[in-house]
């Protein structure tokens, strides 16, 4: 599986506003689960807009479906844009109503779907994929904030897939997230949804975003008081726009002069952050279980702890404190 690569992202005020309660708003989740005829409730990662617009990621898989048409989804103005991890040769399109077309799906192959022409199909045969959910106010809002036009209709011709290594890349990362919901925070998801919402606007539905000029990063004071919100939060429950909208900025301005002040995104940031409090846990208080120090650091469990750390230090958390303190006992 790819690993994430970095992606440009559109500036947009109106992303997340904190965290999101899971009341059930658009084709995502236990809806789309229903769509799909599933047993059970698939998984997802969900961001909100300042308009209280849901969007999510949902992972979507069965090896043994019973053969029949798809359900319905709400007609709405929305698309899907799905990620396919499985082939799915010869199948058959529905779009309001009647069987349109069919056509081989192919693993790795982004197709989008527009829910205000009710886009269904025949499952009979094992399937898996990620489901992207943006409604059209996200659209409008990178490009009410780009200060450009807004995008109209999408590419979405049904049955045409796209090899677009973005979204393959985007899909991959996430796709640890909705295996291990505990070991992501809110500032990641919000990035990677953010970037991959800007990506379909200006690919798929031709934004065309104006030159701005480089800007720099945060002044001292804000930096102070960014690392301070952060580091009182190693849990990673904030989001980009709250910490953003202190400072009047918008997510994907106050994420990137972060960066240029610090040279890390927010939620690569925060992880340093973990890894050094553990790092100072495990140096001050040598028989702290490393259970108890992960959670103390705001990491979800020992596993998360050991494979962040060992990732950033290049030796697991038992060895570092172990060299670490070999090399005091005989300083001593």
């Amino acid at each position: 599986m790819p690993s994430w690569a970095a992606v440009g992202c559109a500036a947009w005020s109106n992303f997340t506003d904190g965290p999101v309660e899971m009341t059930q708003l658009g084709a995502y989740g236990q809806r789309l689960g229903q769509f799909l005829r599933l047993e059970h409730t698939p998984p997802s990662l969900i961001t909100r807009s300042l308009r209280s617009v849901e969007l999510a990621v949902t992972e979507t898989w069965n090896e043994d479906p019973v053969p029949g048409l798809s359900g319905s989804l709400t007609v709405e103005d929305a698309f899907l844009v799905s990620l396919k991890l499985h082939d799915y040769p010869d199948c058959e399109l529905w779009e309001r109503g009647k069987c349109v077309k069919k056509a081989d799906v192919r693993a790795g192959a982004t197709y989008l779907y527009d829910l205000k022409r009710d886009p269904r199909y025949v499952i009979d045969k094992p399937f898996h994929s990620l489901f992207f959910y943006l409604p059209r106010s996200a659209l409008d809002g990178i490009a009410d904030q780009s200060r450009t036009q807004r995008v109209g209709e999408l590419a979405c011709e049904l049955g045409s897939g796209h090899d677009d290594a973005v979204i393959r890349h985007i899909g991959a990362s996430l796709m640890e997230g909705l295996r291990r919901p505990a070991d992501t925070n809110q500032l990641f998801i919000d990035h990677m949804m953010l970037a991959l919402t800007a990506h379909v606007a200006q690919t798929y539905g031709g934004l065309t975003r104006r030159a701005e000029p480089v800007r720099g990063g945060l002044a001292p004071w804000q930096l102070k008081r960014v690392c301070e919100r952060l580091d009182a939060d190693l849990g990673g429950t904030l989001s980009l726009q709250q910490i953003a909208i202190e400072f009047g900025l918008s997510a994907s301005h106050f994420s990137r002069a972060f960066r240029i002040s610090t040279g890390l995104p927010p939620h690569q940031w925060l992880l340093r952050q973990r890894v050094e409090a553990a790092k100072q846990l495990m140096t001050t208080v040598r028989d702290l279980p490393l259970s108890e120090i992960a959670i103390s650091a705001g990491f979800a469990n020992q596993s998360h702890l050991t494979k962040v750390f060992s990732a950033q230090v290049g030796a697991s958390p038992a060895a570092w404190r172990r060299e670490t303190q070999g090399t005091k006992d005989s300083e001593s």
